[in-house]
């Protein structure tokens, strides 16, 4: 067998655990270390390396995050069961009964496929039992999750040695599920390492942009954080607080999670104000309240950039003060203030319980069982929901997304998602609350049922006393009623339990209308319904829909890309310039940068079905494949494949609302549209005996958008119909 001390890869591993283990504990950590090796002899990895590198480094990031020997054991052992053929019975007479199930539940765990080979990135199905498995493992022992986000890590570290195409699998599945849950039980270190991983392999040329940019000011960069630290410790010093100072900047996903967010503002890379923070740890509570005044005296704060985790810790019970102030050279920075303790906890999380296990100060349960209240809620709730695909809604929706802190009228906090709604609240604190719930009171102010709730906001649920139960509109994602999908869920089962035809009745209602915005009958598209929502029969398609168990927001979607038609009716066509895209947002298959336009005949947006045509002078114009001139094209070998890229220009798209004539209707309108943040090109306004049509050009960013505006439409009073018109199909060489 091989032993330790010939093998100088285990030192490392060894003096790490020697810095906060007894020495009492090691032997167990050296046993598995040479068995490991043993048994993995002769294995390569792809990257062409010894395989036991792999089963150490995942052991060396177990012990940095100070979990016990156990741990550390298992981690090196996580492979051999499955790799080695070695029995958990002769792991378990090895080394231990608890090594032995946490190398069992790690093995597990490995042999989850989390995307079929044919799935999509994204598709939930196959992820909803799988996720179930992971949260289940979990709540049976914390440390295995741990052991597979190490062994995770690396493989994310390794994973050029993969094909492409598994590269982006397993990069789209670090995104997705392995990055959200490091960040939920509260290991900072692992998230932001898999976040920046997956997006080198999601987006490569986009990583290198970012990384170029955040480079090439890395000088300055450094020379101001410097700065700044000399003159906060000084100041801090003075006022006679201890402190330690350090800069810190963000991580390149962060970074193109802020440019999107700021674009969107129309705002530039060098006008993001929070790529740089200084992080202040001092030694009590106190003292971070006292570094506040003292940081707020020394530099002018910005309004509204201010939370107070302390005194309202995040569900993981991370604790810190935030501000954002206007440092040097009027430079807004950012300024993280917690105690040591809390700033442990900020970077072990959940890991931070195992470091007391064997050290005998009797605090191995600080704190432990409230920071996974959030898991055994989430069991609870599995319990209850029906569809596997319903249990990862709510995962992606109430657990990996950040939080905001409301009150009850009786000061009770409630930890919401941002984005949350009073009905959302409501369903939180009571089932029965939510289905009578008829409005709301955001501190003591009348608010609708959508507004977001914003942190501090004292909630007050008002209640019918009729019973009626909750309204359909709620389940249409487009009008922004519920954000969580356990209120999602709440809302479906009581509408479940209503009579079935009367279910068919309603979702006959609701499919005629979505399938009206898109000039189709549910005649013509009936088998594609049942094909793309995998239903038998209408009627079963039609009860889930007036249920709720199929979002009236997905029909559009789902049916734009597979309905052709040939014959489209001529109406009104947009006559501006055609919008000219770059090849980020259309790509030309096979072939490198060319000049794209989108076609002034059919107006593709994104999520649209689309091909190419070549021109003899303008490159290549961009049509919907069902449109007019493309289906008469006779020089068929022009036509080449497209598919839309990473979209951000805007396309022009022809509306048309029916409406009872009324005085302010085209105020209305324009206030919701408005309100979207469209931009509306034209408009012209039919008028008839009772009613009216109003046709709108509107700048979209893609069919999503689109449908969400037409659902808002619908809603204004008055309002009969919003159709998407298909203008200038027939005409002949329109873009040709």
């Amino acid at each position: 067998m091989t032993t330790v001390a010939g093998d100088p890869s285990a030192r490392p591993l060894l003096d790490r655990v020697r810095q906060y283990l007894p020495p009492d504990k090691l032997p167990l950590i050296e046993q598995a270390f040479a068995f490991a090796a043993e048994k993995h002899t002769g294995q390569l990895r792809l990257t062409g390396d010894p395989y036991i590198v792999h089963p150490l480094d995942a052991a060396m990031t177990v012990a940095d995050l100070q979990l016990d020997s156990a741990a550390v054991a298992a981690a090196l052992l996580h492979d051999v069961q499955e790799d080695c053929g070695v029995s958990n019975d002769e792991i378990k007479r090895r080394f231990g009964a608890e090594v032995a199930k946490l190398v069992d539940g790690a093995t597990k765990l490995d042999k989850i496929a989390w995307l079929a080979p044919d799935q999509r990135p994204g598709d939930q199905n196959i992820q909803a039992e799988n996720l179930r498995k992971m949260f289940l493992a979990m709540a049976e022992d914390i440390r295995v999750v741990i052991i597979k986000l190490a062994d995770r890590l690396h493989n994310m570290r390794t994973l050029d040695a993969k094909p492409p195409d598994k590269r982006r699998r397993t990069a789209q599945e670090t995104l997705e599920i392995y990055a959200p849950l490091a960040n939920r039980l509260g290991i900072w270190q692992i998230k932001w390492e898999l976040e920046d991983l997956a997006f080198r392999h999601l987006h490569p040329e986009r990583y290198k942009q970012i990384a170029k940019m955040v480079a090439s000011k890395r000088t300055a960069r450094e020379r101001y954080i410097a700065q700044v630290e000399r003159i906060l410790q000084e100041d801090l010093t003075k006022h006679g607080i201890k402190a330690e100072v350090k800069g810190r900047a963000k991580h390149i996903y962060s970074i193109a999670q802020k440019i999107e967010k700021y674009a969107s503002e129309q705002k530039s890379f060098e006008q993001i104000y929070d790529l740089l923070a200084v992080r202040v740890v001092v030694d009590t509570v106190g003292d971070c309240y006292n570094a506040l005044g003292v940081i707020h005296g020394l530099w002018h704060p910005i309004p509204g950039q201010f939370d107070d985790y302390i005194a309202s810790p995040k569900e993981s019970l991370y604790q810190s003060l935030h501000t954002t102030v206007m440092a040097i050279g009027a430079r807004p920075l950012e300024i993280q203030i917690r105690t040591l303790e809390m700033h442990q906890l900020a970077e072990y999380g959940v890991a931070a319980h195992w470091r007391y296990k064997e050290t005998g100060d009797g605090r191995r349960d600080i704190r432990y069982e409230e920071r996974l209240s959030w898991l055994r809620q989430l069991l609870e709730w599995q319990r209850e929901m029906s569809a596997a695909e319903e249990f990862v809604e709510s995962v992606k929706t109430d657990i990996f997304h950040d939080q905001v802190f409301v009150y009850t009228p009786k000061g009770e906090i409630k930890e919401m998602p941002i984005g949350a709604t009073p009905i959302d609240f409501a369903y939180r604190v009571h089932t029965e609350l939510g289905h009578r719930c008829v409005g709301a009171k955001v501190s003591g102010k009348l608010v609708p049922l959508n507004y977001q709730l914003q942190n501090g906001d004292i909630v007050e649920i008002l209640v019918g006393k009729s019973g009626r139960g909750p309204s359909r509109d709620w389940l249409n994602q487009n009008l922004g009623y519920i954000k969580t999908g356990h209120s999602r869920e709440k809302i479906r089962q009581w509408f479940k339990r209503q009579e079935r035809q009367e279910n068919i009745e309603r979702g006959r209602e609701i499919v005629d209308k979505e399938l009206r915005r898109i000039n189709l009958t549910l005649n013509e598209c009936e088998d594609d319904l049942l094909r793309v929502f995998k239903y038998e029969s209408l009627d079963d398609f039609l009860a889930a829909l007036g249920y709720g168990g199929i979002s009236s927001a997905a029909i559009p979607m789902r049916l734009a890309p597979l309905i052709h038609r040939d014959e489209e009716p001529e109406l009104p066509a947009y006559e501006g310039p055609a919008p000219r895209v770059t090849t980020q947002s259309v790509q030309v298959l096979g072939t490198g940068d060319l000049l794209t336009q989108i076609a002034r005949c059919c107006n593709p947006v994104p999520g649209d079905s689309i091909i190419g045509y070549v021109t003899r002078s303008r490159g290549v114009t961009v049509h919907r494949d069902d449109c007019y001139n493309v289906l008469h094209e006779e020089e068929k070998d022009r036509l080449v494949d497209v598919e839309w890229g990473r979209t951000g220009a805007t396309y022009p798209v022809a509306v048309h609302i029916e409406a009872w004539d009324r005085v302010g209707l085209l105020r209305d309108v324009s206030t919701i549209v408005s309100e979207d943040k469209v931009n509306m090109l034209g408009v012209r306004t039919e008028h008839g005996d009772r009613t009216t049509s109003v046709y709108l050009t509107l700048e979209t960013t893609g069919i999503a958008q689109l449908t969400r505006l037409m659902a808002k439409l619908e809603s204004v009073r008055g309002v009969i119909t919003v159709n998407r018109q298909l203008d200038g199909t027939r005409r002949a060489g329109g873009s040709f």
